[in-house]
């Protein structure tokens, strides 16, 4: 009886692999794009005449896949690891989103050319796949920090090479015993993936019914970072009033896929303020089938944002 054999990988040559510096850009136009993208209607994101208009704070998480085109970008070329050393080569059909984690660091221009500065930051063992953790930093002409997105993949069947395990994130809060502190559910449309997808990310899985019924599927599924997004406005209106200003980070972990058309329920709960911070868990579920699509979920705002409870 022959035995898998484990996947050889150096963690330590691994860990702190640095990118090459990724060019991208975005207008008006793209932040209209992703508004829309995310079923927004406030004015303040979705008109670009309106008082004060502004880039929805977690537009940059598009921009690793956007690039720095104005056409269709390549998902096959943008979305891989690369060949990073104590790494096999990673097969993007085994390759999963996990986890995401946002920091708006700055106020967002309306428009600009930017930099995407990328390390390798975690590779861990999960025992049926591997974990790895990305580090992104958006920045400016001038070198000045405006974003950090933690992106975590899960590679399938790839675990069991006695590499250490992923530990709790950082400032994640748990959802308390009682109930929600608010809700809102949000209908997608039938359309909403082939909306969002024009920010960036065109993943065939998202467009593509029949990739969908290849893999198991009903056919195809809404970006996560799409339900992400929307979980981010959802804690945005309901605890600051829809002020861009007030947010500082969201974290979530993608449970199961949501099929465009069906409603999105955010329940959320103010945990804690302190420090000058406000901390929201929240758990987003489809409203049809009870399930659970993110979990773990944590907003921070900074404190002082008007909220509505």
């Amino acid at each position: 009886m022959s035995t898998k054999k484990p996947v050889e990988v150096d963690v330590k040559k691994a860990v702190g692999f640095k990118y090459p510096s990724d060019k991208v850009l975005y207008n008006r136009r793209d932040l209209l794009l992703y508004a829309a993208g995310l079923n927004l209607t406030e004015l303040r994101f979705t008109y670009e005449l309106e008082k004060n208009f502004s880039a929805f704070p977690t537009y940059p998480i598009v921009l690793p896949l956007k690039g720095d085109t104005l056409d269709v970008s390549s998902y096959a070329e943008r979305a891989g690891f690369g060949n990073i050393p104590g790494l096999p080569k990673i097969d993007l059909n085994r390759l999963v989103h996990g986890e995401q984690y946002y920091e708006l660091l700055a106020p967002l221009p309306e428009a600009g050319r930017f930099d995407l500065e990328s390390t390798l930051t975690g590779v861990y063992d999960a025992g049926k796949g591997m974990i790895l953790d990305k580090e992104t930093v958006m920045k400016d002409a001038s070198g000045k920090a405006l974003a950090k997105m933690v992106s975590s993949a899960f590679v399938i069947g790839a675990g069991g090479f006695n590499g250490p395990r992923k530990p709790k994130p950082e400032n994640i809060v748990d959802v308390p015993s009682r109930q929600p502190d608010s809700v809102e559910e949000i209908k997608t449309t039938p359309n909403q993936a082939l909306i969002y997808r024009l920010s960036g990310d065109y993943n065939p899985l998202h467009a593509d019914p029949r990739i969908g019924k290849k893999l198991g599927m009903k056919g195809a599924i809404l970006h996560g970072l799409c339900f992400y997004g929307i979980s981010a406005a959802a804690v945005l209106q309901s605890f600051a009033n829809n002020e861009p200003s007030a947010f500082k980070s969201i974290y979530g972990r993608f449970a199961s896929p949501v099929y465009p058309g069906e409603t999105l329920q955010v329940n959320m709960w103010k945990v804690a303020e302190k420090d000058g911070k406000v901390y929201i868990a929240f758990v987003t579920k489809v409203k049809e089938r009870d399930v659970v699509v993110i979990s773990n979920g944590t907003v921070v705002l900074h404190s002082g944002a008007q909220s509505k409870l």
